[in-house]
């Protein structure tokens, strides 16, 4: 009976999520479910396929970097306060594996809005619209791109460099059954 009432709790809390949250994610510019979240975008300098290897080894190096600085962040807000503080060392980040792999040219990090296309992660659908996001430009920032979410934390680097999403939400409730 106490598995029952808990599941119907669970189910409950769900429901109003779906609700609060509109149910889906694809909001789009006008809806406010972007104000949700931060996303990162890394450019590679050119579609030189160098230039795009290298581009994957900053995104692992840069993600493991960024992890335990947002994995503990509550609020959106909180996350851009504590990467606006972290701006110079995902640059350094980026510089140095740029550097290892013999490439000259920098790396420029900011926070500020930019347009995204939809976009689905696992199971979480992000629609197409303005988005506040990292933007991390190697070299000329002019080839193609790689991105994710930092906030909510979707993107953590797994020890082999291929990624793992996760949900806090099922995290929740696989920790509420154990």
């Amino acid at each position: 009976m106490k598995k029952f009432a808990a599941i119907i709790a669970l189910l409950a809390a769900i429901a109003a999520l779906a609700f609060a949250f509109g149910g889906n994610a694809e909001k789009g510019e006008t809806g406010t479910q972007n104000a949700a979240y931060l996303r990162i975008h890394i450019r590679a300098d050119s579609n030189e396929e160098k230039a795009q290897a290298v581009k994957y080894r900053v995104r692992d190096e840069v993600v493991s970097f960024l992890t335990p600085i947002v994995a503990d962040c509550k609020t959106k807000e909180e996350a851009i306060a504590r990467l606006q503080e972290e701006l110079e060392g995902v640059e350094r980040t980026a510089e140095s594996v740029l550097a290892r792999n013999g490439f000259s040219y920098g790396a420029r990090a900011s926070i500020r809005k930019e347009q995204f296309p939809t976009r689905v992660y696992d199971n979480v659908t992000l629609g197409a619209g303005v988005y506040d996001a990292l933007i991390l430009e190697l070299g000329s920032g002019k080839g193609d791109n790689w991105w994710c979410v930092v906030y909510p934390p979707l993107c953590f680097a797994g020890g082999n460099g291929n990624f793992v999403y996760k949900s806090k939400i099922a995290e929740i409730i696989e920790n509420f059954f154990s």
